[in-house]
């Protein structure tokens, strides 16, 4: 009896440590996008986070854009941003005081990391 009480106690915490964890996802990051030629972009993310939903904004050099589609699941996430006519996949991990981000666009990939403002 007592270590089922002690495992339920355990995972409780450990779902409620998750769950705090999630939370701190929300909020402004920063980070600068080099693309495979050297372009250079300054993106600002702007998150929040509703349940499993992810929704905000990016602020890039071509203007404030909508994330949509936003999915977060654990400490990894999806969401896309639509440029004009192209969409722009996004999924990355959160670390905490990180977050891993991989975008594509017209086939060209790249990798960046944001903190948080």
């Amino acid at each position: 009896m007592k270590t089922k009480i002690l495992a339920t106690t355990v995972l409780t915490c450990c779902f409620l440590a998750c769950f705090a964890a999630i939370a701190d996802f929300s909020g402004k990051w920063i980070g600068v996008l080099t693309m495979e030629n050297g372009d250079q972009y300054p993106l600002t993310y702007n998150f929040k986070i509703t349940g499993d939903a992810l929704t905000g904004t990016v602020l890039t050099p071509k203007g404030e854009l909508p994330v949509d589609n936003g999915k977060i699941n654990g400490d990894k996430f999806t969401f896309s941003v639509t440029l004009g006519d192209i969409e722009i996949p996004h999924s990355g991990k959160f670390y905490g005081d990180s977050i891993a981000v991989d975008i594509e666009a017209n086939g060209a990939k790249a990798h960046t990391k944001l903190l948080r403002k």
